[in-house]
């Protein structure tokens, strides 16, 4: 088993189709939206970075780092986030899943992001948590953009926001990301990502 690591335009097209199969099998799209295979799934400003938890040229999890700089409480920091993070049904339970996130959150500090910011459903929140993310509590990441905002608290969510604080000032300010709506806005493609 190995991580392999690309920019989402760079990976190979016989293991993003892949990944492709597992993300339908996880979110189902509407019929006749799917995007031909090898086609990136995430709006490129973001600087999509993939990581694929690959055994054998099977894909067995697969996630993608998404990225920008944002502004929060007076400064603004390099933040990544966690995206269309997913593993091979007939895998789940053995620990690959755990392994990638902790991989992509190692990446982010690698990448010299200064946090990693995201959203999960409440019941995953655990998952997570034993990866080493911490819960940021009543923190709501507002996605979308600026005239047409996408926030996690919104009605029929049930969301948890998540972070990690990599450099020394973004450890510093870690209790301005505590209760707080952070303007994410990361676009139409990506709303929350």
């Amino acid at each position: 088993m190995q991580i392999l690591s690309f920019p989402e335009e760079a990976t190979p097209v016989g293991l993003r189709t892949q990944v492709r199969g597992l993300q339908e099998q996880a979110w189902p799209s509407a019929e006749g939206t799917v995007a031909p295979d090898g086609a990136p799934t995430h709006d490129p400003l973001l600087r999509p970075w993939s990581m694929l938890l690959v055994d054998g040229g099977t894909v067995l999890a697969a996630l993608d780092i998404l990225s920008k700089e944002i502004s929060h409480a007076g400064a603004r920091y390099a933040a990544g986030g966690l995206s269309t993070v997913v593993t091979r049904q007939d895998s789940r339970g053995l620990g690959h899943g755990r392994h990638l996130v902790t991989a992509a959150r190692e990446t982010m500090l690698a990448r010299r992001l200064d946090l990693g910011l995201f959203t999960c459903d409440n019941p995953l929140r655990t998952f997570y948590e034993r990866a080493g993310w911490q819960v940021l509590p009543g923190t709501v990441l507002v996605g979308g953009t600026p005239q047409d905002p996408f926030p996690s608290d919104r009605p029929g969510f049930d969301k948890v926001t998540l972070g990690g604080f990599f450099s020394a000032r973004a450890r510093q300010d870690r209790t301005a990301f505590h209760d707080s709506r952070i303007e994410l806005y990361p676009g139409e493609i990506d709303k929350l990502w």
